[in-house]
């Protein structure tokens, strides 16, 4: 069994894994039969047809575009939403902190749900709680209510980010990497959009935040609609062949064979491909989740805070929206160069250190003066946020196999979405402790440095299937 193929029915208990948050297209979830058999109409690789994966790809764009504006768009109106709901520093903070509660909770149920119903459904579902999300917070009157409905939205958010490479892998096994590209291009460009645009387009709209917020449930419902085609499909499976009875008797007992010589084989290679040992006695995964965590944390910061940080400064809203556009944007050529320079070095320490630095520059120019060079203080803080895929293909650097790298993957980045939850709301209470944002930023310098740290240790040339 080749290591990027899902495991047979028989394979050894140790050796299934459960894909979660991860952006690495490693393993795909395995799902009923239920293509057609015409394989003359298949696209190569895949039981889809060249319509359906049209559609798909229309899919894939309108959903990685609606997978931030939710977290955005409230970065760029806060103070008027903390205004207008009577909301404290703590609790702003925790609204912030609901992206990674939610990505670390929901990412967990993401491969279950999809196995039982099929990706398409469960993205679809997503994208659906999205707009109920989007278009319901708005109408919230207190902010227990508020942070409910932005935990919906969120939890559609965090289901469907967790699935995009599993529905790249089944429907475009032979352009894993092109798809990915494209979709992880779209989710960035609708970061920034909505950094960008909401603050005007609430003042073009004037009815106040709550419209401003709402109206990115229309872009998301327009997501549902690719999606429902999709509900029942069930491409990529490995389907059953029809025959008579007595060929369909010789094909049971030779899969029989085949099965009790594949759990032989798992057996023999299962200390060696990520199936046997626990993953929490290896040191360079405790590492990788850390390092995760840590560049989850300086990113819901980023968002969630930063355009408060230039308001409070002096400049205005408008602007500050599109100082955080300028940040997330840098995602987009920067996930393209990253990862095949971090597969080329030997050790991925240097891009570690490189990153930091300019996180640590970008922090103490907000520390200093805020408001002398706002644009290098965005620009440098954008590209210290791309240790985000970096971080992803050193996941994918650190293990043997397929299985390893599916485990190592689900370790680090669930750990790591909880390690980041208390930032943001810590951020929240230093500064309403305070009453400025030099307490505050100092914190978020402080953390970059165990950041480096934890990715320079993870960064080395080493596999986790060495270390239990």
């Amino acid at each position: 069994m080749r290591d990027d193929e899902s495991p047979a029915p028989g394979t050894a208990k140790g050796l299934t894994a459960t894909p979660t948050p991860a952006a690495i297209p490693v393993q795909a979830a395995a799902t009923p039969s239920g293509a057609s058999r015409t394989a003359s109409a298949a696209a190569p690789g895949t039981g889809a047809s060249p319509w359906l994966r049209r559609l798909v790809v229309v899919g894939l764009l309108l959903a990685a575009v609606n997978l931030r504006p939710g977290i955005t768009s409230l970065g760029a109106l806060l103070e008027e939403v903390r205004d207008g709901l009577g909301m404290s520093g703590t609790m702003a903070g925790l609204l912030t902190s609901v992206p990674s509660a939610c990505f670390a909770l929901f990412g967990f149920a993401a491969p279950r749900l999809a196995r039982r119903f099929g990706p398409g459904a469960v993205v679809c579902v997503g994208m659906a709680a999205i707009t109920a999300g989007l278009a319901l917070r708005p109408l919230a009157g207190n902010t227990v209510l508020f942070l409910v409905l932005s935990a919906l939205a969120l939890g559609g958010i965090a289901v469907s980010n967790v699935l995009m490479p599993v529905i790249v892998k089944r429907y475009f096994p032979d352009k894993v990497g092109t798809m990915t590209g494209l979709y992880s291009m779209a989710l960035s460009l609708g970061t920034a959009l909505a950094a960008a645009v909401t603050v005007p387009m609430t003042h073009a709209l004037g009815h106040g935040w709550r419209l401003g917020l709402g109206v990115w449930a229309a872009l998301a419902a327009v997501a549902v609609l690719p999606w429902l085609p999709l509900v029942r499909d069930r491409t990529g499976a490995p389907r059953e062949p029809v025959g008579t009875p007595a060929e369909d008797s010789t094909r049971s007992a030779d899969r029989a064979q085949a099965t009790d010589r594949t759990r032989a084989t798992d057996r023999t290679r299962a200390a060696g491909d990520g199936g046997s040992g626990r993953i929490t006695g290896s040191r360079t995964a405790w590492a990788l989740a850390c390092f995760f965590g840590l560049q989850a944390t300086a990113a819901y910061i980023t968002m969630g805070w930063m355009p408060q940080i230039f308001r409070d400064a002096g400049l205005s809203a408008d602007k500050a929206g599109l100082l955080l556009a300028v940040t997330m944007v840098m995602g987009v050529p920067l996930s393209f160069v990253l990862p095949p320079l971090a597969a080329r070095m030997r050790t991925q320490g240097p891009l570690v250190v490189l990153l930091g630095v300019f996180g640590l520059i970008g922090y103490a120019g907000l520390w200093s003066a805020p408001a002398a060079a706002p644009w290098v203080w965005a620009l440098l803080l954008g590209v210290a946020n791309c240790a985000f895929p970096l971080a992803l293909t050193m996941i994918g650097m650190r293990s043997r196999s397929g299985a390893g790298v599916v485990r190592l993957s689900a370790f680090a980045q669930s750990t790591g979405y909880l390690i980041s939850i208390p930032g943001p709301i810590l951020v929240g209470t230093l500064n309403q402790a305070s009453g400025g944002w030099g307490l505050p930023i100092l914190f978020m310098t402080a953390l970059m440095v165990p950041q480096i740290v934890c990715g320079v240790l993870a960064g080395r040339r080493r596999h986790i299937e060495d270390e239990w």
